[in-house]
């Protein structure tokens, strides 16, 4: 099942390799550097994906946002892309409304 909900994008060129994951109904991703001279890898931590960052995969139609389509759903994805934006909406509105501390 863990599989399932992991990708991983090598573009075989040298590059650092990028890890999606899907985890808790959030998309994240860390970089893989192969440190060749340290004789190791270099995992970075996970960080999640801005609804941004969610919405750029999904406009190019990446292969990100065709696996997460897949694994999440359209509307999971939809929700996902927009749900910074209606954080900051309702953060805005209780500002306005004068309920927020």
């Amino acid at each position: 099942m863990l599989a399932c909900n992991r990708l991983r994008i090598d573009l075989g060129d040298g590059s650092p390799v990028v890890d999606y994951r899907i985890e808790g109904g959030r998309v994240e991703s860390r970089t893989v550097d192969n440190a060749a001279d340290r004789n190791g890898v270099v995992e970075k931590p996970w960080q999640r994906l801005t609804a941004d960052q969610l919405c750029s995969h999904v406009m190019a139609d990446t292969v990100v946002s065709r696996w997460l389509r897949r694994r999440m759903g359209m509307h999971q994805l939809i929700r996902a892309c927009n749900h910074d934006l209606s954080i900051a909406s309702n953060k805005a509105q209780e500002h306005f409304d004068g309920t927020a501390a």
